[in-house]
């Protein structure tokens, strides 16, 4: 595989949208094949530095290799990013649109299609009940502040206002599991406690429980405990309105269209923020420590050559021995070019990477450990993705600079991904050409001082 064009730059780093993906615009590229799911596929704005074979759809069916497969993207968001809800989500749903698609039982026909006139008619009514409350609230403030008296209580009606609109935050992860319908004993003792937890949650936005002969409404009752409402273990990065327009659809159905914003949303997050940063934190080989230690090596070199040119300037040497220094130069440019992307050179040599923290320990045999991770998050009704009291994690702190430094390394199977730190590396070499070249010519021509 050749290399990438020399202009080539790696993706840039994404910020997450704060909220939901309410802030991106989402871009509909074509209807669905299966008549009444009404989800769009979800196209990438910007896919500059990420090849083709390296792209979201590719690694969603399992065409990349080692470190760019779903596995290792689901641990970059639970380790890394901390928003392996979305993933775990997103995998439930598509398996979800599948299963609804593929079933055959009469009660299907219960569970009717939640159109887009039904979302707009049921966010027109909230965002008029918010700015309802809002006017309320205003009102109430303005007439104590012109009282000039309690201001305790004006206090107090602030903070409720406030409360009660603020966005909910984000949480957590999600798997596609295949056999949904087919709950652990420990998920079918607890139905009545998602059953009341899904209540609840309807509650909270005026809406009446839901019929629960609907299809698939208990595996419903567990997405809304797991991954909707107020303090679930996995809740998606949801707004306020985003939060209680799905619920009241979710009241209404149990059609997969109850989740078309919400899936939208999670979907844009992971294409356009979650798989670029995936991308460009993978082509990174080394870990903090080697990187750190590339860059003060790079800089070092330098430093030497500048060293070694400044005394050879100064002595009566000829000048052709000056430009000897130019190979310092060479080296330690490209060192710390290359550094500053996450790339040490020497383990680029060998087309390999250092094994990550969690796999760290995997690799000397506690493998018990990993395969309870990767159980955990590839399973859609699991606890928070909270990694804190895995072993690994002190170990790896009680671990000495040195052995990071120098720390297992295994070899990149994935060659787009070999394809792209070649061409990084190509162009550190030929920057430093550039440069050393510039400062030889400059040190050659300044005459010797002969001072020794």
């Amino acid at each position: 595989m050749g290399l990438l064009p020399l202009s080539y730059r790696r993706p840039s780093y994404v910020e997450r949208p704060r909220s939901g993906g309410s802030q991106t615009t989402v871009q509909d590229d074509g209807g669905s094949d299966k008549i009444g799911i009404p989800l769009e596929p979800v196209k990438s704005t910007d896919s500059r530095g990420i090849p083709e074979s390296l792209g979201f759809d590719k690694i969603m069916e399992g065409g990349t290799c080692p470190p760019i497969t779903i596995r290792d993207f689901m641990n970059y968001l639970v380790y890394v990013e901390r928003s392996a809800e979305n993933l775990q989500f997103h995998l439930w749903y598509r398996d979800f649109i599948q299963r609804f698609n593929q079933a055959t039982t009469a009660d299907i026909a219960l569970a009717s299609e939640w159109t887009q006139t039904m979302e707009d008619e049921v966010t027109a009514r909230i965002q008029k009940e918010h700015a309802e409350k809002m006017r309320k609230a205003s009102k109430g403030t303005t007439a104590d502040m012109f009282r000039g008296t309690d201001f305790e209580k004006d206090a107090a009606v602030v903070s409720t206002t406030s409360v009660s609109d603020q966005d909910n935050p984000f949480l957590t992860p999600i798997q596609s599991s295949h056999e949904l319908d087919d709950f652990s004993d420990h998920a079918g003792s607890n139905d009545v406690s998602y059953r009341s937890q899904a209540n609840e949650a309807f509650a909270s936005v005026g809406v009446k429980a839901p019929f629960t002969i609907q299809p698939f409404r208990k595996e419903i009752d567990r997405v809304i405990a797991a991954y909707i409402m107020d303090g679930s273990p996995r809740q998606l990065n949801l707004s306020d309105r985003e939060q209680k327009v799905v619920l009241h659809a979710l009241a209404f159905t149990t059609h997969p269209s109850a989740f078309r914003h919400v899936a939208h949303a999670v979907e844009s997050t992971l294409r356009r923020s979650s798989h670029p940063n995936f991308i460009r934190w993978s082509i990174c080989n080394g870990n903090p420590a080697r990187v750190f230690f590339a860059r003060a090596l790079g800089v070092g070199t330098i430093m030497l050559s500048f060293a070694a040119a400044l005394i050879l300037t100064m002595s009566r040497a000829g000048r052709g021995y000056r430009a000897l220094v130019a190979i310092g130069w060479v080296i330690g440019i490209a060192t710390l070019i290359a550094a500053y992307k996450g790339m040490c050179v020497v383990l680029h040599g060998m087309h390999h990477r250092h094994v990550r923290p969690w796999e760290l320990f995997v690799a000397e045999g506690d493998d018990a450990s990993e395969e309870a991770h990767e159980k955990h998050s590839f399973d859609s009704f699991g606890s928070a993705n909270s990694y804190e009291e895995e072993p690994w994690v002190i170990r790896y702190q009680k671990r000495n600079v040195i052995r990071k430094i120098f720390d297992r390394e295994v070899w990149i199977q994935e060659p787009a991904l070999r394809q792209i730190q070649d061409t990084i590396f190509v162009q550190s070499m030929l920057c430093a050409i550039v440069l050393a070249g510039i400062l030889t010519v400059v040190f050659v021509l300044v005459p010797s001082g002969g001072f020794f």
